[in-house]
């Protein structure tokens, strides 16, 4: 338990820095959908899928394999940042330089031929937060949790900052005076640009803060140690494409699958893009977690207990995560709030994206198995498998279904996920996991939510005083069955 408290530590501080972070860009979200309409705000959720998809590829896995090899070598200088670094750089460049050849053409393409500033500030973006993974993994690596924190925290206030200014502020002072100096940085037919921009300054603000782990180049390039790299990280960017087509497929194909025309489809995707955004706080603890867990995987994998502080690590991160469910289900009726009026009707999307959530979370920690047993190509497996029946569920939900059809998509591809990765790790790294205790709690949480409706007909309970009952009979009785490890 000393070990998960240590990792739990690690949790918290980079926790607290996504949540407090993530909470101020999630203030964004009722800024964007009470300024903007639901079709606009489609065009937001669509480039971000299609920015989710281009993360994986830009990275090459690299950052994985940077944790797997870091401490494999001898020469007391770390050539395998520098050498990841150095490939990366090479990469974005030349892909940066091939997006702004093409731009027009490109921009035609997904009908923005009006806004090429769209995939042009979305190019840079991408650039530079692929480049800037590097240094942050390094950070990570060598538990400077506080200084990646305060990055993190300073890109995200950068965001928000700037997206108040341009959203906010620039049209009132517009208005007032379209004559005023605000016209040099301010032009109301960019619209939701703005966004786009704002995104970009944060990111070229995070680049500079991080020029200090750039030094690192000097380490120089060693091909031996890239050929080793690439074979082991290269699977790593099917399991990670195939990640983001399950996460962010949806959010691509709604545009093109709904059987409405373009400004329909648009203002669907606009709503389901906002009442995914209300799964947040799941989508935080499971980041979170991923920073610490991942190196204090690797790293604690030679103890002789390993496997039995992976099998409480996933119990205790059960718990949590049905927590967040219920905090968000239960209080739904102020949660909506988050989003504008017209986004609410997507609001019954949001338990069934929160527990497709929880099984991605239980899948990123069984999926320890493959990596430290280098078995990364059936990783690859597991997660291409789980693509392809992302990709089947969508193309016949969506015409069918809406949007409703592609949150039961993601749900389906997670569970099918975790499961067919602990049947594979049962053989290759058999870990001691309570399956029962987990499913029991899943089991009490799903229980409670679903009877909070018809306990409002029988009780006359304000719903939040029954819902701060049902929220505390499940800390209650996880307390009371985990007393003895909590302790």
């Amino acid at each position: 338990m000393s070990i998960i408290k240590k990792l739990a530590s690690q949790t918290a501080i980079y926790g607290l820095s996504s949540i407090f972070g993530r909470f101020l860009n999630y203030l964004l979200v009722p800024l964007y959908t009470y300024y903007f309409s639901a079709a606009e705000y489609g065009v937001v959720s669509e480039f971000y899928a299609y920015a989710g998809f281009f993360s994986v590829l830009l990275l090459f896995g690299f950052e994985t394999g940077y944790f797997r090899f870091r401490n494999k070598e001898q020469q007391g200088k770390d050539t395998a940042y520098s050498t990841a670094l150095i490939f990366v750089v090479l990469v974005n460049v030349g892909f940066f330089l091939l997006i702004l050849a093409s731009n027009n053409w490109l921009s035609a393409a997904l009908h923005y031929a009006n806004h090429p500033e769209y995939v042009l500030c979305f190019t840079l973006i991408l650039t530079l937060d692929a480049i800037a993974a590097i240094p942050f993994a390094r950070l990570r690596a060598e538990n400077k949790a506080f200084r990646f924190a305060s990055i993190k925290i300073i890109e995200i206030l950068t965001t928000v900052g700037f997206s108040l200014f341009f959203i906010v502020y620039c049209p009132k002072a517009y208005a007032a005076d379209p004559q005023s100096w605000i016209t040099v940085i301010y032009d109301p037919t960019l619209g939701i640009a703005y966004i786009f921009i704002a995104n970009l300054i944060a990111s070229v603000g995070k680049f500079l803060l991080l020029a200090r782990e750039l030094k690192g180049l000097e380490w120089g390039f060693d091909r031996v140690l890239f050929g080793r790299l690439i074979r082991y990280s290269l699977p790593m960017v099917v399991i990670g494409f195939a990640g983001i087509i399950n996460e962010m497929l949806d959010r691509a194909l709604l545009k093109y699958l709904l059987p409405y025309d373009l400004h329909t489809n648009l203002t669907m995707l606009g709503i389901y893009g906002a009442c995914y955004k209300l799964s947040i706080l799941m989508s935080l603890f499971i980041q979170a977690f991923r920073y610490a867990a991942e190196p204090f995987f690797f790293a604690y994998a030679d103890k002789s207990d390993a496997r039995q502080v992976y099998a409480d690590v996933l119990k205790f991160f059960v718990i949590f995560c049905m927590a967040i469910f219920l905090l968000v289900t239960l209080f739904l009726d102020f949660f909506q709030y988050f989003v504008g009026a017209e986004f609410r009707a997507g609001l019954q999307v949001v338990p069934i994206l929160l527990m497709a959530n929880l099984f991605l979370g239980i899948y990123v920690n069984l999926s320890i198995w493959y990596k430290l047993t280098d078995k990364t190509l059936l990783g690859a497996g597991v997660s291409l498998a789980g693509a392809l029946l992302t990709i089947a569920l969508n193309w016949y939900w969506i015409p069918e279904l809406g949007y409703i059809g592609s949150a039961w998509a993601t749900l389906v591809c997670y569970a099918s996920m975790a499961f067919i990765s602990y049947s594979l790790g049962r053989y290759y790294y058999p870990v001691p996991y309570q399956v029962k205790r987990l499913l029991a709690y899943i089991a009490l949480g799903l229980g409670l939510y679903l009877a909070k409706q018809p306990l409002l007909v029988y009780i006359d309970w304000q719903p939040w005083l029954l819902s701060t009952a049902l929220m505390s009979l499940y800390l209650l009785t996880t307390a009371l069955f985990e007393n003895r490890k909590i302790k």
